[in-house]
């Protein structure tokens, strides 16, 4: 208990949230640890729903946020903030606001912004405050003040709560109105001056204008004395530089986050930083003493300071990683094609017996293919020729078969004629009736019918010489009957059933050529005729049919029968020629598979051939390669190996070196010759020997050597830079700073140089010009670079959130003015003033990186012996840039 009576004691802090947020009580603070705690666990919710803002709550910023907020809860509280630029003024009032749930409110500046607009803000605000209650914090910096005239406004609002004129009748009416009903709960009379005094009341108490002004210069003075309420209205609370402890543990913080560093040396880093920034605050003020320059530092200069050595220790470990890798990498090949060359020959020993048995095995098939194809060739050719044959064959049997069938065409109305005459064989029954009889049919007579032919005693002439010719044609074995009477006929007709079948079994096509010449004197009669046979007896007129039919039949088997058999004996020739024909083909089939087999054996052997001929010169070359490759190399080896032990003794002092670096670009640029001398050899250089842990750096390190090389500043000299180092250096500082340059640049060397090195990508304009801000915008959106020369002492307040880099949306957009600006990071803003000696405020100095370009007498006589040499020694200024810039030439060719 006394302990902590002992330690509230000391710390003697009070504030509206010692028990927690969501309490305000107030209380003293029990302790650093429990605010701590406290103030995070708001920071972090705040940066949940709210912009987020990345703070350090060291000792000095908890006693501002615990002083903003007693001054925010206490009635009618008004608070004065009074420090240089970037001290954390906003942020810790928006987080001291957020504790006591306020909204935050801040004016957007625009082109042609005036004290109308401003009124506006101002009428919405009271309504806000007034009206619906709601506790609201009135945000004003020293950029925001854009007319005096605002804070003609913000005195009456502190003096009285009352701005003259900020309402209209109308609007006045309004508010009556809407508080008349809260005025009669308070029981009061509900009369105008009642209600209007409830309103002004509500404001003042719900209403809290924190204004935020900067100490420099003059301006606060005048402005305490003309509206003397921002003085005797407010609390003030003054941030004063930070101390030593808050800037080490700032630094501390945010080196804790940068895996690139040994852990051993973090705080020694943070000290060194802290260090940087005091001794360049106390030579500001030598600065200013002896040279009549003012050159600010503010905390936020020293959080760009660490942002940028963060950046470019990043980037240039980068660098140096990928430069070691590959030149390791170059070693490691080096070493493994010398290796591999012997398992390289002895690869290529082994692929030249391969290939050797492999042309062997290519000969044999060489010749057994084209034995296969001389055998297939010759059954080709017989294949051919007995095709030909088979040909005229076809031909021939083609021709017989035609004639064949044209000389049946012929025939063959006697042939069916004859056939008919055989089919009435089987005719039994006839009708009584009287028929005509025609050549071309043969009715046989009944049984009935011989009986009664065979009854005739003495038959006519006619019938008698049909029974004659009927015993000719059918005389057996041709041995035709000399008596052929009437008497003998009947004897040949006693069976008559017999005599019927010995007709229709008739061997028709068989006759012999004596019952011909028998019966061809009975053809040649003309009463041997069906017609006029009938006219005496119907059964002898069917037998003379029979007999002229049969004869016809057997003169036209005669004529065809030979035909048939010759166009057998060609189809069956026809048939044997195709048939020995298809056996060549087959044959012919089968030598061909056996031919393709061997032909893609053959083929599949010649691409293994040539595959290992192909492979047995890729490894000669890759061995010829190598060879040369080493060879070629021999002298690198040694070389690279020295420069990875080079890069690794960098990478060793790569934190010390980038710390060095980063200091001279964010703290020196604005200095002379002679002060940046001072700071870096007789300050800076000597701490870092003295830390308890030493940090790491290359002796005798120059800035310019590792930023930049002799090919660049030849080629910034043929741009235009003067040739003196300190022109180096600011170039240097220019294309490496990471906040936008505002060059001091009097004597207009260091805009021409910008100019010729940007050509025509650059924009140039100026503050106030026409469109100027168009410029910006579309350049901003492009990615160009613009060039805002001739700039005042003062710049136009819209240009803020671009000039502090004021990123929303994730970091897509910029506000200039009222207008949302998508922002392109390849953009870059140059600045550039000819005033010889401008005194630029500390905000503008922690936004952009100054560089003075103000020639010296020192930097004069650099220019000119420069110039002198280059005109009657132009082979030194040569040596100067030529070496330097040809090694780099060599390990960069090399490197690759």
């Amino acid at each position: 208990m006394e302990e902590t009576v002992e330690q509230t004691g000391s710390l003697s802090m009070y504030c509206h949230f010692a028990n927690g947020i969501g309490e305000p009580k107030y209380m003293p603070v029990q302790s650093w640890e429990l605010l701590t705690q406290t103030l995070a666990e708001a920071l972090e919710n705040h940066n949940e729903v709210n912009a987020v803002m990345d703070l350090v709550l060291f000792e000095d910023a908890m006693r501002h946020v615990c002083r903003i907020n007693r001054i925010l809860e206490s009635p009618r509280g008004n608070a004065l903030l009074v420090g240089v630029g970037g001290n954390g003024k906003q942020s810790l009032t928006r987080l001291a606001a957020f504790i006591s749930s306020m909204d935050v409110f801040q004016i957007t500046l625009r082109k042609g912004y005036q004290i109308l607009d401003f009124k506006m803000d101002l009428a919405g605000l009271c309504l806000k405050a007034g009206v619906k209650n709601i506790s609201t914090v009135f945000l004003m910096t020293d950029a925001q003040v854009a007319d005096e005239k605002f804070l003609v406004l913000i005195n009456d609002l502190l003096a009285s709560g009352e701005v003259p004129d900020l309402y209209s009748d109308d609007e006045v009416e309004s508010i009556i109105s809407n508080v008349r009903n809260e005025v009669k709960s308070q029981g009061l009379v509900d009369n105008r001056e009642n209600c209007w005094k409830f309103f002004i009341d509500r404001v003042r108490r719900q209403l809290k204008v924190t204004l935020c002004f900067s100490p420099v210069g003059n301006k606060l003075r005048v402005r305490s004395r003309r509206f003397p309420a921002i003085v005797t209205c407010t609390a003030i609370d003054w941030f004063h530089e930070w101390p030593q402890q808050a800037l080490e543990s700032v630094s501390l913080r945010f080196l804790q986050s940068t895996e690139s560093i040994e852990p051993t040396v973090k705080q020694s880093i943070s000290k060194f930083m802290a260090f940087v920034h005091t001794s360049v605050n106390q030579t500001s003020q030598s600065y200013l003493s002896n040279e009549q320059r003012y050159n600010y530092t503010t905390p936020k200069s020293f959080l760009e300071f660490i942002r940028l050595y963060q950046s470019l220790l990043r980037r240039n470990g980068q660098e140096l990683k990928s430069k070691t890798e590959r030149l390791e990498n170059g070693l490691l090949k080096l070493h493994s094609t010398s290796a591999q060359v012997d398992d390289l020959k002895a690869k290529l020993a082994t692929q030249e017996v391969e290939l050797k048995q492999k042309n062997e095995d290519a000969d044999k098939l060489i010749q057994e293919v084209g034995i296969e194809t001389d055998k297939v060739s010759r059954e080709k050719a017989m294949a051919d020729e007995e095709e030909r044959k088979v040909a005229l064959i076809m031909l021939e049997v083609q021709q017989k078969q035609r004639d064949c069938e044209e000389d049946l065409a012929k025939a063959e109305p006697a042939l069916t004629a004859a056939q008919a005459a055989l089919n009435t064989l089987n005719k039994r029954r006839r009708t009584k009736e009287a028929h005509s009889f025609s050549s071309n049919a043969l009715l046989l007579p009944s049984q009935t019918n011989l009986t009664e032919l065979k009854s005739f005693g003495s038959p006519p002439p006619a019938v008698s010489n049909v029974s004659a010719a009927v015993m000719a044609l059918m005389a057996p074995g041709g041995k035709v009957p000399k008596d052929r009477s009437w008497k003998a006929a009947k004897v040949a007709m006693a069976r008559v059933d017999g005599f019927l079948d010995s007709l229709v079994r008739f061997d028709k096509e068989n006759i012999h050529q004596n019952c011909l010449r028998a019966i061809r004197p009975y053809l040649q009669d003309p009463e041997f005729n069906p017609e006029f046979v009938a006219t005496k007896s119907y059964a002898a007129a069917g037998l003379c049919s029979w007999v002229i039919n049969i004869v016809k039949f057997y003169e036209v088997f005669c004529d065809v029968e030979p035909k048939r058999q010759a166009l057998g004996r060609a189809t069956s020739d026809l048939t044997t020629a195709q048939e020995k024909l298809a056996a060549i083909k087959a044959k012919i089939a089968h030598l061909d598979e056996n031919l393709a087999k061997l032909t893609a054996k053959f083929e599949r052997a010649t691409a293994d051939k040539l595959k290992c001929q192909q492979e047995a010169e890729a490894t000669a070359g890759t061995i010829s390669l190598a060879n040369r490759l080493v060879g070629g190399l021999a002298s690198e080896n040694v070389r690279w190996a020295e420069a990875v032990q080079n890069f690794k003794q960098q990478e060793s002092t790569l934190c010390g070196d980038i710390l060095l670096i980063t200091a001279f670009i964010s703290y020196l640029g604005f200095f002379t010759k002679k002060y940046r001398q001072s700071l870096m050899d007789g300050t800076w250089r000597p701490y870092l020997s003295q830390l308890q842990v030493p940090i790491p750096v290359t002796p005798g390190l120059d800035p310019l050597r590792m930023l930049t090389d002799d090919a660049d500043v030849a080629a910034w000299q043929n741009q235009g830079l003067p040739a003196d180092r300190m022109s180096v250096e600011n170039a240097t500082i220019l294309v490496t700073c990471e906040r936008w340059p505002l060059l001091v640049d009097p004597q207009l060397q260091g805009i021409k140089w910008v100019k010729n090195k940007y050509g025509e990508d650059l924009r140039v304009t100026q503050i106030g010009r026409k469109g100027y801000l168009q410029t910006i915008e579309q350049a901003l959106e492009a990615g160009h670079v613009v060039l805002i020369e001739n700039l005042e002492e003062s710049i136009d307040p819209v240009l803020g959130p671009l000039l502090g880099r004021e990123v929303i949306k994730k970091g897509r957009f910029i506000k200039i003015g009222d207008k949302e600006c998508e922002y392109n990071p390849k953009f870059r803003l140059i600045l550039h003033t000819k005033l010889a000696n401008p005194h630029y405020q500390p905000e503008l100095q922690a936004q952009a990186t100054l560089i003075n370009f103000t020639v010296t007498r020192d930097g004069l006589e650099d220019q000119l012996l420069a110039a002198v040499v280059s005109m009657e020694r132009p082979d030194l200024e040569q040596l100067k840039v030529l070496p330097g810039s040809a090694e780099k030439g060599r390990q960069t060719t090399r490197c690759h």
